[in-house]
This record gives structure tokens, C-alpha cells and sequence, in this order.
């Protein structure tokens, strides 16, 4: 990975300072709230002053050059040495923001601050892996980043009831859809069942919390995060890539059987397992049929790599319906 940096860039690579955890780019605002205050103070001036000129404009969601123009700062400040930078635009990168999606320049993006001790590049090494070597060339050389060729677009042919939810979502939480859009297809699951499980869950509310501690827009309690490797609940990014790795592995645990695995979702896959269908739980069975009046397919694709089936399945005696 080094190697692909001239030695002076690689040289300053490792003068670079060590960085933390921020807000991600599909949940980043113009406001700049105390934790990206410090991370910013951490970086020269010349850095910091490109990585708070990106930052406003990678959150205009209006203006479909903003993101192209955010990238071209974070290649500015990525040939300065800043890891912030270099995983910001594998973000974009990574969710076709500005740049044209890139799976690979992401991945070598995101392994390039990973080696500076960056937490969140780390995290997406997890979903993203390296298989190649390219780089966009705006990271090694000073030339601007290629733009995306056309905007983000959104949802196609979705369940009627969650088609005419999304169609009614306030533009301020419609940023949702692009992230839900990215990672679904990296985990393989349908991108339309996560975001009616969302809109149940939180009602697209990113710093939602329930009275069982639940958080952020897919309501993971600290037990399922920790199980599946999210450190930050509320950071929209983790919080989706919990939520469907979770939602994928049920949908693995119960053989494709959606019934089962939103129940599931809900009440845990013990419950499940120990009534052998929906538990007798109004909340969860209330649960079950939201997201179904809003997603009704009753089957899904799934891995049996991912986990042995649920011991129910060996005795046949699981009822779906309670």
C-alpha cells in the first residue's frame, strides 16, 4: 500500500497525527459539534481549513457539485499527509458521492488511514476489502478527482407502502437513503427491507432512543452492537452496518424466512427459537405486521456460509404465524 506514494508523500504520510472518531459523510452537517472541533484542531492549518470547507460542502444536498468539490479538498489534504482526509474521500469513494462509486479506490483509501490508527477506516476495511491496488490519481499527483456522472438517484420499484413513505420523507432525513442504498448491497440484503425496519424503528430519526436503550436508526441495543462491532450507535453509518449485518445473519439463522428473522429483529432469535414462531409479545407481533404492511415479501436470498440454521429447523415444528 505505501509503495504506491511517492516517498515524500509517504514520507509525510508518517508525520501525519493520529486521528479519532468523527461524524461520517452521510451524516455530516454544517454545524461542527465539539468532537469534530478537536479532530479538526489536531491538523495543521492548511488541513484543517480544507477539511471545514469540505465538511459544509459534502452536506449540501442541494447542489449536486458540492460533493465533486469536497472531494477535490480532501485530495488536496490527503497529499498534505491527513488521514481524516484520505478516509472522508474514501467515503465518497465508497457511496458514490460527487466521485463515481469505487469500491476499490475506497478499500485502499480506507487502508491507507487505517495504518495511521483511524478507528472508522478500520471499520470499513471490515465490510470493504482490499483486492486491489488502485488509487485515484488526485491522492498521489495534483490533478482533480473524476466526477460522478450523474446524481444519486433513489429508490425503484419498492413495496407500494413503503414506495409512498419514502416518496412523503422530509428532505432532511432523506440523506438516509443513500447510505441504506450502499451498504444493503454490500451485505446482500434488500435495500427495501432495511429501510421499512427503519422507518418502524425510527422513524429515520438518527438519535433515537427508546426506553430499553435502544439507538440510533436501525434501535440496536448496546448488546447487539458490541456483538456486531459498532463503537458509536448514533454514528449513521455504524448504526446501518450493524443493523443489516444483524439482519443478515438472521435471515442466514432462519433459512430466508423474513417472518421469522423481523420478529426476530425485535425480540431476539432466542425468543423465536423458544415459541417457535412470533412470540406471543403484543409489541413484537404489532412489529412484525408494520413491516410487513410495508415490506410483504415473505422470503429472502441468504448465505448458509454465514451461520448454522436455527436448531428449531432440525425438528420441523416451527409456526410462523402466532
Amino acid at each position: 500500500m505505501k509503495n504506491l506514494l511517492s516517498d515524500n508523500i509517504r514520507y509525510r504520510w508518517f508525520s501525519a497525527l493520529l486521528v479519532v472518531l468523527l461524524m461520517t459523510v452521510g451524516n455530516a452537517r454544517a454545524e461542527f459539534n465539539v468532537q469534530q472541533s478537536e479532530i479538526f484542531d489536531n491538523e495543521p492549518p492548511v488541513i484543517k481549513d480544507l477539511l471545514m470547507r469540505a465538511n459544509v460542502l459534502v452536506s449540501n444536498e442541494e447542489d449536486i457539485d458540492a460533493a465533486w468539490n469536497a472531494a477535490n479538498m480532501y485530495c488536496q489534504a490527503a497529499r498534505h499527509g491527513s488521514a481524516e482526509a484520505v478516509y472522508r474521500l474514501g467515503m465518497l469513494y465508497a457511496f458514490g458521492r460527487g466521485v463515481p462509486e469505487h469500491l476499490d479506490y475506497a478499500a485502499n483509501l480506507f487502508g491507507i488511514a487505517s495504518s495511521h490508527g483511524h478507528y472508522e477506516a478500520q471499520q470499513m476495511l471490515e465490510t470493504i476489502q482490499i483486492k486491489t491496488s488502485a488509487t485515484p490519481p488526485c491522492v498521489v499527483g495534483d490533478v482533480v478527482p473524476e466526477k460522478a456522472s450523474m446524481p444519486i438517484t433513489t429508490l425503484v420499484e419498492v413495496a407500494p407502502e413503503i414506495d409512498q413513505y419514502i416518496a412523503n420523507l422530509p428532505k432532511n432525513k432523506r440523506w438516509v437513503l443513500r447510505l441504506v442504498n450502499s451498504i444493503s448491497k454490500w451485505y446482500k440484503v434488500d435495500e427495501k427491507l432495511v429501510l421499512s425496519i427503519i422507518s418502524v424503528e425510527s422513524n429515520f430519526e438518527n438519535v433515537a432512543t427508546s426506553n430499553k436503550n435502544a439507538q440510533g436508526l436501525m434501535q440496536l441495543i448496546p448488546d447487539t452492537a458490541e456483538r456486531f462491532n459498532v463503537k458509536n450507535a448514533y454514528n449513521a453509518t455504524q448504526n446501518i452496518k450493524g443493523g443489516v449485518a444483524y439482519l443478515r445473519w438472521l435471515l442466514a439463522y432462519f433459512k430466508g424466512d423474513v417472518t421469522l428473522a423481523v420478529a426476530a429483529y425485535n425480540a431476539g432469535e432466542g425468543a423465536v427459537n423458544k415459541y417457535k414462531g412470533i412470540p406471543p409479545y403484543p409489541e413484537t407481533k404489532q412489529y412484525v405486521k408494520k413491516v410487513q404492511a410495508r415490506y410483504p415479501f415473505k422470503t429472502h436470498a441468504y448465505d448458509s456460509n454465514i451461520t448454522e440454521p436455527s436448531p428449531v429447523f432440525k425438528s420441523g415444528k416451527f409456526k410462523v404465524r402466532a
